[in-house]
């Protein structure tokens, strides 16, 4: 036997209130009763009462609320084999690996709080297939669209910047793979989420912005960082830290391009989402957008269902209730 709603136990306490309930209403209609009458003629009065009866009936109604909470429990036993067809989305997420991503202007940086975002996302999911993508100066694909979301983490654990071999930034290259990806996709709904700090060094994101339009693809962008920029922080040979350096040797601040990631979004008809210090935005995109997505159908499965029979504690809790009500306290007399 199992139990497909566990969490309801904690309802016994119900139970045990009744309990507590009933006892101190037995001691007090007893100490009221002394107050009315002496202990002689307060035996003649109550002659015909049944102190067996009230406590009979008093467990009852106990009895009756514990398998009232035994049926929220759901008890299951047996079990039938269910055919099931399953209707799943196809989600692709890249990410910025360049050394802008180390900027610390979102704690502890742009990209580890990207991962942390990603991680929470993939918590929501059930049985879509969700795809990694990491892109710098060129895009590589990490982890192929799949259901096997560990492995996916094990993917996303492992990304860095120092991931991809080429520097720079280059967002048209990751629209470009998450094409290429979809190509043979019979899905009408083909999604890409952008988490990027929106610097595109190569330039030519908007182009490719508007060949995932024409190959049905919808981009969700995804900016991280600030307006106001940040210091990059990287670690040398030696492993302490040094702010990163421009051929000239001044200090490069990375700053939020919002304008592109929007121009982005409305050009392929996804959204652009601002990632805040506590969120990132990545569950709203889901909840609003992906989740509503048009979804294709896997093929049919069969599952294992459990019969539920949560009906026998209730009827008998029923019973027992009935019984309370048509028990009489007073004992049989001739």
């Amino acid at each position: 036997m199992r139990f497909g709603n566990l969490q309801a136990v904690h309802l016994l306490w119900a139970a045990a209130v009744t309990a507590v309930f009933y006892i101190l209403a037995f001691k007090a209609g007893k100490k009221a009763l002394r107050r009315f009458a002496d202990a002689g003629l307060l035996n003649d009065l109550t002659m015909g009462l049944s102190l067996t009866r009230q406590y009979l009936k008093a467990a009852l109604i106990a009895a009756a609320i514990i398998l009232c909470v035994t049926a929220l429990m759901r008890p299951q036993w047996g079990f039938h084999l269910e055919e099931v067809k399953r209707r799943v989305s196809d989600i692709l997420i890249a990410i910025d690996t360049s050394k802008s991503m180390l900027a610390t202007d979102v704690k502890p940086n742009r990209l580890q709080r990207s991962k942390f975002a990603v991680n929470d996302l993939i918590k929501k999911l059930r049985g879509d297939r969700v795809g990694l993508i990491g892109f710098a100066g060129k895009a590589f694909l990490f982890s192929p669209l799949t259901v096997d979301y560990n492995g996916f983490m094990l993917a996303l654990n492992d990304l860095s910047v120092n991931s991809i071999p080429v520097g720079g930034t280059d967002i048209a290259s990751a629209i470009d793979e998450a094409i290429s990806i979809y190509k043979d996709n019979p899905s009408k709904d083909k999604s890409l989420i952008l988490i990027t700090d929106g610097e595109d060094l190569a330039g030519n994101a908007l182009a490719a912005a508007e060949r995932a339009k024409t190959a049905g693809m919808k981009i969700y962008t995804v900016g991280i960082g600030t307006p106001e920029g940040e210091l990059i922080q990287v670690a040398d040979e030696k492993g302490s830290s040094q702010f990163l350096k421009d051929s000239e040797g001044n200090m490069i601040k990375s700053r939020l391009d919002e304008g592109t990631l929007e121009k982005i979004a409305l050009t392929t008809g996804g959204s652009y989402v601002r990632a805040g210090s506590a969120e990132l935005g990545l569950g709203l995109i889901y909840d609003e957008q992906l989740s509503h997505a048009d979804k294709k159908e896997m093929d049919e499965k069969m599952e294992r269902r459990y019969n539920e029979r949560f009906q026998y504690p209730l009827a008998l809790a029923l019973i027992f209730i009935m019984i309370e009500a048509l028990l009489p306290e007073r004992k049989r007399t001739r």
